[in-house]
Order: C-alpha cells, then sequence, then structure tokens
C-alpha cells in the first residue's frame, strides 16, 4: 500500500525511461540495419529477441511483494502476512481515506 504520490511519481518515471528507450531505438536500428544491408528483419528480429529475453529474465528475478510490509521491503526474510491480516489492513487503510476525504 503505496501512498499516491510514489505511485504516481514511480509510474512517470517508468513512463518516460521507457518513451526514451523506445524512441532510440529507430536509430539503433539504422545504425546497425542500415537501408540497402542484407538481412535487416533478421538482424531487427535478433536485437528485439535480445531484448525481450533480458526483460524476461529480469521479470522472473524480481521478488513478489504482495502483501509484504512496507516496512519489510528489501528484507531478504521478508514473509508476506495472513491474506486475512492483509484484507483487515487495507480495508482499514481505504476507510481512513473515505473518512478522510468526506471532512475535507
Amino acid at each position: 500500500l503505496f501512498p499516491t504520490r510514489s505511485r504516481v511519481s514511480a509510474m512517470a518515471i517508468a513512463q518516460n525511461i521507457g518513451t526514451a528507450v523506445t524512441a532510440l531505438l529507430p536509430a539503433l536500428f539504422a545504425t546497425v540495419a542500415p537501408p540497402g544491408s542484407t538481412d535487416i528483419p533478421l538482424t531487427i528480429g535478433a536485437i528485439t529477441l535480445a531484448v525481450t529475453i533480458v526483460a524476461a529474465l529480469a521479470a522472473l528475478s524480481a521478488r513478489e511483494t504482495h502483501r509484504i510490509r512496507m516496512s519489510e521491503l528489501g528484507e531478504p526474510n521478508a514473509a508476506p502476512m495472513d491474506k486475512q491480516d492483509y484484507d483487515r489492513l487495507r480495508a482499514e487503510a481505504m476507510g481512513e481515506t473515505k473518512v478522510a476525504r468526506a471532512a475535507a
């Protein structure tokens, strides 16, 4: 349950980095496989496959953080809390948010 400001900032940073990298790919492709060269689809496909494999390995090696307390994130021995505790804490947090919005 990260604060909204943190979630929005992280999403915006990731979005902009992804956009910048994507914008640079045509320049990379033109450098690696200039017009008139042979096997352009194979070269571009190989680069795309390599990037996909790196992304898949990164996703597979990432730790699952669902139901882990924020104070325990990054700790190697952090264990997820019980679903009942998670649901209770989430309901309390959502209730406090609704009460704060209603009071404002």
